[in-house]
């Protein structure tokens, strides 16, 4: 996966990308042609991650963050 630093452009830029809503797109053009699309969204498959699917994961994993808090501190 590619990654663009949106603090390296020039803030309309940004403020352009960062306002696409999901499945909406962005033409890259140059030179009258063009060169690609950006999709705006996070993947279906990628926000279903991100979630926990019950409350025995989120329990899980909240026990795991506690735990090493405990041990950094």
């Amino acid at each position: 996966m590619k990654r663009i630093d949106l603090d390296d452009l020039p803030p309309k830029l940004a403020a352009l990308l960062t306002s696409v809503e999901p499945g909406e797109e962005v033409l890259l053009v140059q030179n009258g042609a063009v060169a690609g699309r950006l999709t705006g969204g996070v993947p279906e498959a990628a926000a279903a991650d991100a979630a926990p699917t019950s409350e025995a994961e989120a329990k899980e994993i909240f026990e795991q963050f506690r735990s090493i808090m405990e041990d950094e501190f």
